[in-house]
């Protein structure tokens, strides 16, 4: 059985962009293994936040092999995850990863799919997991009718997935670019 089951959402509003993940991990459809999972964390001297989604493995892995590509190009974050995405497309044990990136730094807001493709939201707002629709669709409406800041974005798109999908829950952890 696999460990998955999670919900990333970000936020860029006002030159602020945060990330928001919730803590459960699942293992099938039925058990919560863990409620405090820190699925969103800071890479490359803290300049780089990133929030993983799918198998727990694989989620790491691709998140080490984001944080050597950054290295290997000074911390340039789009052209780290093309080049993290050339590779996975090639690589016949990493097109096997099940997992997608969200990664955000002071310019840049990127998806980088379970497909190997790196797409950047038009409207700032982006969510992927099991309850990213959820969350997404909660953080769009907050963006457009309230005045609210990123941060709160976040956590209240969060919160409302939380209230929807069985595999979310309301244990967030944000970080802020």
């Amino acid at each position: 059985m696999k460990l998955k089951g999670t919900t990333i959402l970000a936020v860029r509003r006002d030159g602020q962009c945060v990330i928001a993940g919730d803590g459960q991990v699942t293992l099938g459809e039925q058990t919560i293994m863990k409620a405090n999972a820190h699925k969103v964390r800071r890479i490359y001297n803290d300049t780089v936040v990133i929030g993983f989604a799918g198998s727990v493995a694989d989620a790491f892995a691709l998140s080490e092999r984001l944080e050597e590509k950054l290295e290997e190009f000074g911390g340039s974050l789009l052209r780290a995850t093309v080049e993290l995405v050339q590779q996975w497309r090639m690589d016949k044990a990493m097109r096997r990863l099940e997992a997608m990136l969200i990664a955000a730094d002071a310019d840049n807001l990127l998806i980088v799919s379970g497909t190997g493709e790196i797409i950047e939201p038009e409207d700032g707002v982006c969510a992927i997991g099991s309850g990213g629709t959820y969350a997404l669709a909660a953080a769009r409406a907050l963006v457009k009718n309230t005045d609210l800041p990123a941060r709160e974005i976040a956590r209240k798109g969060l919160e409302i997935a939380s209230e929807i999908c069985v595999f979310t829950n309301d244990n967030i952890i944000l970080e802020e670019v």
